[in-house]
C-alpha cells in the first residue's frame, strides 16, 4: 500500500511540474509604452526598445499568472535624441547608475473576463515600491506561420507617479505630470 502511495504521489507531483508552462515575449510583437503630460496640455508618448518578458502559468486563462519584466532603461525612446538623452541622465532614469528596471507579479486577482489584477514589486530608479497592473489576455491560438506554436495576446495597463521612484524631481507638475501612463502590448510564445 505505500509502494502505492508512493507511486501516485510522484505521479500527480510529476503531472502538476509539466502543466506549469513559461510564455517568452516575442520581440516583433511586443511594444512597451508609457505616456506623460507635458505642461498640462499635450501627451508625449515614449518606449523602451530592449526588455524581457515572461509569464508562467499553470492555467490555461493564466488565472494564476506570474508576470516578470526587465527593461534595459538606456533603451528608453521618444523619438527626439536630445530628449532622450535627458531622461537617460541623473535627472531622470539614471541609466549609468541603474541600467535595469525590473517587474514581478506576486499576487493575481481576477477583474472580469480575461482580466486581472497584478500586484508585484516594480524596482526604478534604485527604488522598489508595490504597483498593481491591470492584465487583459486577449486569446491563445496556434500561430499558423510558426508551424502550429501556440502563441498568447496580453495588454498590460498601469500608472504610476514618478515622484514615488525620485524620477524627475526638479521637474514638477504641470511642466511634466507626476502620473505615468504604461501600456504594453504583446504577443507571447510558449517555450
Amino acid at each position: 500500500m505505500r509502494k502505492i502511495t508512493l507511486i501516485l504521489s510522484f505521479v500527480f507531483l510529476s503531472a502538476a511540474a509539466f502543466s506549469q508552462s513559461t510564455w517568452k515575449q516575442d520581440p516583433m510583437h511586443s511594444i512597451l509604452g508609457f505616456e506623460v503630460t507635458h505642461l498640462g496640455i499635450s501627451d508625449v508618448p515614449g518606449h523602451f526598445n530592449d526588455y524581457d518578458a515572461t509569464i508562467t502559468s499553470s492555467k490555461e486563462d493564466f488565472s494564476d499568472a506570474i508576470l516578470e519584466l526587465t527593461v534595459r532603461t538606456n533603451s528608453i525612446d521618444t523619438r527626439v535624441e536630445p530628449r532622450d538623452n535627458h531622461l537617460k541622465s541623473a535627472d531622470f532614469f539614471n541609466v549609468e547608475k541603474y541600467p535595469t528596471m525590473t517587474f514581478k507579479s506576486s499576487a493575481i486577482k481576477r477583474a472580469g473576463k480575461n482580466k486581472y489584477k497584478l500586484t508585484g514589486d516594480l524596482t526604478l530608479n534604485g527604488v522598489t515600491k508595490p504597483v498593481t497592473v491591470t492584465m487583459v489576455h486577449r486569446g491563445t491560438i496556434a500561430n499558423p506561420s510558426a508551424k502550429g506554436a501556440l502563441v498568447a495576446g496580453f495588454e498590460i495597463t498601469a500608472q504610476i507617479k514618478r515622484s514615488d521612484f525620485n524620477l524627475g524631481s526638479a521637474f514638477p507638475a504641470p511642466m511634466i505630470s507626476d502620473e505615468v501612463m504604461i501600456k504594453a502590448d504583446g504577443e507571447f510564445g510558449k517555450i
